[in-house]
């Protein structure tokens, strides 16, 4: 996910129309209409957070299919790339833009390892089409989160894509350990089964790289002076790793690929780029504390609903998995919430 900053709104030029709309008094918001505005946009961010977990379903559901989650994340990546093409290359200046990366790259406007931010997503999309099968969307989802939970910390401690560092704190420190305990609850009831286990550790690897990945991607934006063609970018190093890692397997041991003949299979990248957008958008009403608590609840009741009404076969929601879900959803609010000091620090500028 990128992090967002809301822009300042600005009037055009226009002569009378401009002096008008400077003269005219500001519109009266009353509490009870800022409040319910605020309540509809949470509402519409908790629903667009549900598109993670269907993306994770659909991907999950495309690597059981072939019985290969390395070629359901090819398709996936894939589609997102065909997608962010058609946007990027259909308008003149972020086409500009987007061939102007091996210059911006050979002239070192920024480190090269912000060009790699695609990677972490690679991660993310390969360990869904591998794990979600065996695991559930909400195990998932969870495990996930909490990789991003512990990662977020210490990437705001580290500076990392943040204007200010954010230090420790006892509530970050027991934001970041509920997290750990989230992902313990959902996995105990296979504690006994070890390769469930292991497919837990995907998702949670994904999530402490997904930390980072924001930050690549915003520094890549800021570089080419756009986020489409970011976006863009992150979607073409995915691709391009999961393919050249692909061959490789084609090339050493062999693979059988073949293409799904049912259409919402596809739909991976899409969901994607529908949540990205979604939440550049929403971003603006509701500020990043609002909006990543809502969000996170999205993703969270999304993945519950999605294991309950249409689960994978064999698999079963545990009482365990929704107390896992609370604190989850509870260790995300308490790692969000800002430092005193970093407020300080930010209200000092």
């Amino acid at each position: 996910m990128t992090h967002t900053r809301t822009p300042s709104s600005h009037v055009p030029d226009g002569g009378n129309v401009a002096a008008a709309v400077a003269d005219a008094p500001a519109p009266r918001s009353t509490p009870t209409r800022k409040t319910t505005a605020t309540a509809l946009l949470v509402l519409a961010t908790v629903l667009a957070g549900t598109l993670g977990p269907m993306q994770s379903a659909v991907n999950g559901r495309l690597g059981t299919w072939l019985s290969d989650g390395h070629a359901a994340a090819l398709i996936s990546f894939g589609t997102g790339l065909v997608l962010m093409f058609v946007i990027v290359f259909s308008r003149r200046s972020t086409r500009e833009q987007a061939l102007a990366i091996p210059r911006i790259i050979k002239e070192r406007r920024i480190p090269w390892p912000n060009f790699l931010a695609g990677l972490c997503g690679a991660v993310i999309v390969l360990s869904e089409g591998v794990s979600v099968g065996g695991l559930g969307v909400a195990t998932f989802q969870i495990s996930l989160i909490s990789g991003m939970v512990i990662s977020g910390v210490v990437c705001d401690r580290l500076g990392v894509g943040v204007a200010v560092k954010q230090p420790l704190s006892a509530p970050r420190i027991l934001g970041a350990l509920l997290a750990v305990t989230s992902t313990v609850l959902v996995i105990s009831p296979n504690f006994q089964a070890p390769h469930v286990i292991a497919l837990a550790i995907l998702p949670f690897v994904g999530g402490l790289l997904a930390g980072w990945q924001p930050a690549g991607n915003s520094n890549v934006a800021k570089a080419t002076g756009s986020m489409f063609v970011a976006i863009g970018w992150n979607f073409l190093v995915g691709f391009t790793a999961l393919l050249v890692a692909y061959l490789i397997r084609a090339v050493t041991s062999g693979v059988d690929f073949a293409l799904p003949e049912t259409w919402w299979m596809y739909l991976g990248g899409p969901l994607g780029l529908m949540s990205i957008a979604l939440m550049a958008l929403l971003v603006r009403g509701l500020g990043l504390l609002l909006l990543g608590l809502a969000s996170t609840a999205g993703q969270l009741v999304g993945s519950v609903l999605i294991d309950t009404l249409i689960p994978a076969p064999g698999h079963v929601v545990h009482a365990v998995t929704l107390l896992g879900t609370l604190v989850a959803l509870v260790a995300a609010g308490i790692a969000m919430i800002p430092s005193r000091r970093a407020e300080a620090a930010v209200g000092a500028k």
